[in-house]
């Protein structure tokens, strides 16, 4: 399978203007220890509170007219859910979202919101739906990562970081589940700044990815494995085909985090960050904070990758 290039990555930054906010790099002064210093890439100020928004709307942004006609269909615990149906609504084009019945009522909520027709499912079955509503209802599936233009739209990540970055940039940590946001950002920094690191960060309890790139091999996880993490965007079980074609190719590492440094960072992002960060969006942050030990590197940057969660779950972590 072809990796996304240069041109992929600036044809979607062009198809994305407008729509997706082009988010700063937040210097972090409170996260400094002389020896290290970091900046926050803020997805979760997007206006569906995460990345997926450029993925998936760079994906339906190139659909011909006929399949625009057709409708789209989705599977997503949230971010992707909320993003299509956005940019469904923005283009005027009908769509379903398959959701698993675990996904936070925040998410479902704001999808329904959008206009999307949401399908509750028993997790095992939120994979697997998508394809058969295609295939019997004519729908256009688009993934959540496993597609070259999500890649590429997520991908405009790392072209706004590297076009933003201080010079001294060497390490960028990015949260990991299907693998979209990683693949594209990964490519987009090893294209545009050689150089630069690119990390990836998990949960403990959902490590498949890292399992995957040790071992030179797609590796899945049960999903009653990755769905211990309180970290509901990123419990997919194993990386997409794709994506782990880039992981290979572009990703230096992966690392990961325990379930009390995640809750602890999204306080700590709210506290001193001032950015509202779900458990997911905190990953990336979170290693910095709590896995010095396994990371090289003076300047950081770090991808706050969603901000979507209820209020009761952030007083909840807020309370420590």
């Amino acid at each position: 399978m072809a990796l996304i290039g240069v041109e992929e990555l600036r044809a979607a930054q062009r198809r994305i203007a407008g729509v997706a906010v082009r988010t700063p790099l937040l210097p972090c002064p409170w996260a400094a220890d002389g020896k290290r210093r970091l900046w926050l890439k803020p997805e979760s100020l997007q206006p569906t509170g995460a990345f997926k928004l450029r993925g998936a709307y760079n994906r339906l942004a190139a659909l011909s007219e006929a399949e625009r006609a057709r409708g789209v269909v989705a599977q997503s615990s949230g971010n992707h859910a909320q993003a299509v149906a956005y940019a469904a609504g923005l283009l005027g084009i009908k769509a379903v979202i398959v959701m698993p019945s675990t996904s936070p009522a925040t998410k479902v909520e704001a999808t329904r919101a959008y206009g999307a027709e949401v399908i509750l499912v028993p997790p095992a079955e939120r994979d697997v739906l998508p394809a058969q509503l295609a295939a019997e209802q004519g729908y256009v599936w688009v993934p959540p990562y496993d597609d070259p233009y999500v890649i590429a739209g997520q991908g405009t990540v790392g072209l706004e970081i590297g076009e933003d970055a201080p010079d001294e940039l060497d390490t960028v940590l990015v949260p990991v589940s299907g693998g979209g946001l990683i693949s594209g950002t990964a490519a987009a920094l090893k294209l545009t700044c050689p150089g630069v690191r690119v990390i990836g960060v998990e949960p403990e309890l959902a490590a498949d990815a890292r399992a995957s790139l040790r071992a030179g091999e797609r590796i899945s996880w049960p999903v009653a494995d990755t769905y211990r993490t309180i970290a509901d965007g990123l419990r997919t079980t194993s990386v997409g085909e794709l994506p782990f074609q880039h992981l290979l190719a572009y990703v230096d590492d992966i690392v990961t985090v325990s379930e009390q440094e995640i809750r602890d960072t999204v306080a700590v992002l709210a506290r001193r960050g001032r950015l509202v960060a779900e458990p997911s969006g905190a990953v990336a942050t979170a290693a910095y904070l709590h896995r010095g030990e396994e990371l090289d590197g003076r300047c950081f940057a770090a991808v706050v990758s969603g901000g979507n969660l209820a209020p009761e779950l952030l007083a909840e972590l807020l309370a420590g």
